[in-house]
């Protein structure tokens, strides 16, 4: 049953009409933008920019944002700072509220805007009211993990094949911004489940699920919810739905989208593909989907030496889980009549993100690897898959999970575990209950004192893991950071984790 705006999101009905189209006058609307983050500062200049009321409230009143500050008060902007402000709404009447992906839906602004009849909405759903006159295409991807990479491996396919494209979303430039940007023709747009929550009326051209695995609980409050919000991007979808073959669940959900009339379920696999799949054959990627003769015949798109070179291993057999993210990513190229030769162009051209799987030292016979951006179970997984002998450095934001699947799944390759994280409760579950004999060092936790620079909290935790997994490792093992957790319980994000990371490995080796 397909949702109903009105019904399903309240005060759906309610959005402003005048918000469609980049340039209509919003005079005399009132506006209030959530945070004055990557979301919410592109979001205030543009509603400014058209006469908007707008009032941006933020709690953090210590941020040095004087830059966004002085743009915004260009367009008389009521910026309102400190945790007074966030609690409730203003005293003001409103007629929108657009918040950040990072205020959860039970926030009491946001509960108290759904009880006061205001309407609240999203980056996304604002920048697909005011595309207006943009015609670019608009290629969405979702899933617990892999989105990344596979969002710039379909945009590396694109630009390929002479279109110009960009990355967007949760990744690169704000939506909002690509979306305003001329002369765009396609967009490869990575959306969070966040994201997703807060659109209603999205109307992709074509959509992917990568896959879905419990994540980001605390914010959502359910498994349910979480895979509801995620199946949100294939509502009112175009041309194709594509979705893993090896993951029942988003199957299940391109079934239950309402989508336009005669688009397509599309498959991947890393197997043999059958009719309507991409897939692999004898280590070439190919198409069975998007020819006429796909009950006969496969289009050859790429080989997994592309693959490899894409995913910065070339000359080695490309993990399992970024051949399925090559398929995905070629899945949607192909959705717009992208060729084989740029699919296979795009990923031998593709840089992997930083962070995701990076080799940052061979020294002694010991590989050490970051991949930070392993928040969750699911990333860890595919990480602690790809090597024989780990020595693993995990712990954080547990965010809800179970690891116990981790340690029975991979306990044979463990070596030992460098326990990270303000709260470690979850992994001795864990560890109890699959891994008794594990050896286990933990870092003490008081370590993640804030230096005052945001940049070098945590430092002394990664520079202490590394010196203890470096007393362990021998030749043959892989020193692996791949958390399973999310970052900000000691560090500002995993960003600054992997780079704290990368920089004490270096350290420690002298170079």
């Amino acid at each position: 049953m397909a949702e109903n705006p009105v019904t399903d999101y309240p005060n759906a009905d309610a959005i402003p009409a005048a918000l469609v189209g980049p340039s209509s006058s919003l005079d005399g609307l009132r506006i209030l933008v959530t945070g004055l983050g990557v979301t919410g500062f592109p979001a205030a200049v543009h509603l400014g920019e058209r006469g908007a009321d707008v009032i941006v409230v933020d709690g953090d009143e210590h941020a040095d944002v004087s830059e966004k500050i002085q743009i915004l008060e260009v367009f008389d902007v009521d910026i309102r700072r400190g945790e007074q402000h966030v609690t409730t709404l203003p005293e003001e009447a409103l007629d929108l509220v657009v918040t950040s992906p990072g205020w959860r839906p039970d926030h009491p602004l946001l509960l108290a805007a759904a009880e006061a009849g205001v309407p609240v909405i999203g980056e996304v759903e604002l920048a697909w009211r005011i595309r207006g006159t943009n015609d670019a295409t608009w290629l969405a991807i979702t899933g617990t993990n892999g989105k990344t990479t596979t969002t710039t491996m379909l945009e590396s396919m694109l630009v390929a094949n002479g279109m110009k494209a960009k990355a967007c979303g949760n990744i690169g430039a704000p939506l909002l911004e690509a979306v305003l940007e001329p002369g765009l023709e396609v967009l490869a747009i990575e959306l969070s489940s966040f994201q997703l929550h807060w659109q209603y009326s999205l109307s992709a051209d074509a959509a992917a699920v990568l896959n879905i695995a419990p994540d980001h609980l605390d914010w959502h409050g359910s498994a349910d919810a979480y895979e509801a919000a995620k199946a949100k991007i294939y509502q009112q979808a175009k041309t194709a739905c594509i979705y893993n073959v090896a993951d029942e669940v988003t199957l299940h959900m391109v079934e239950e989208a309402d989508v336009v009339d005669g688009a397509k379920a599309i498959g991947f696999t890393t197997g043999i593909p059958r009719p309507g799949e991409l897939g692999v054959v004898e280590d070439i990627l190919v198409d069975r989907a998007f020819i006429p003769q796909r009950y006969s015949s496969a289009a050859e798109l790429a080989s997994l030496d592309d693959v490899a070179a894409a995913t910065g291993v070339p000359g080695r057999a490309p993990a399992d889980h970024q051949v399925a993210n090559a398929l995905a990513a070629a899945a949607l190229a192909r959705s717009i009549g992208v060729p084989g030769q740029a699919i296979s162009e795009g990923l031998k051209n593709h840089s992997l993100g930083a962070h995701r799987m990076v080799t940052v030292a061979e020294n002694n016979g010991i590989t050490w690897v970051d991949d930070s951006k392993a928040t969750n179970t699911h990333a860890a997984n595919a990480s602690l898959g790809s090597f024989d002998s780990i020595v693993w450095i995990a712990g954080g934001l547990p965010k809800g999970a179970d690891f116990t699947s981790l340690f029975a799944d991979h306990g044979h390759r463990l070596r030992a575990l460098v326990l990270i994280g303000s709260d470690d409760s979850a992994f001795r579950d864990a560890i109890a209950a699959t891994a008794p004999d594990l050896d286990v060092i933990r870092i003490e936790p008081a370590l993640a004192v804030d230096s005052g620079v945001p940049r070098r909290r945590g430092e002394a935790v990664v520079a202490a893991a590394v010196e203890a997994a470096a007393g362990i490792a021998t030749s043959g093992d892989t020193v692996l950071l791949a958390p399973a957790a999310a970052s900000m319980d000691q560090f500002l994000n995993y960003n600054t984790r992997g780079e704290l990371f990368t920089q004490a490995v270096h350290a420690h080796l002298g170079s």
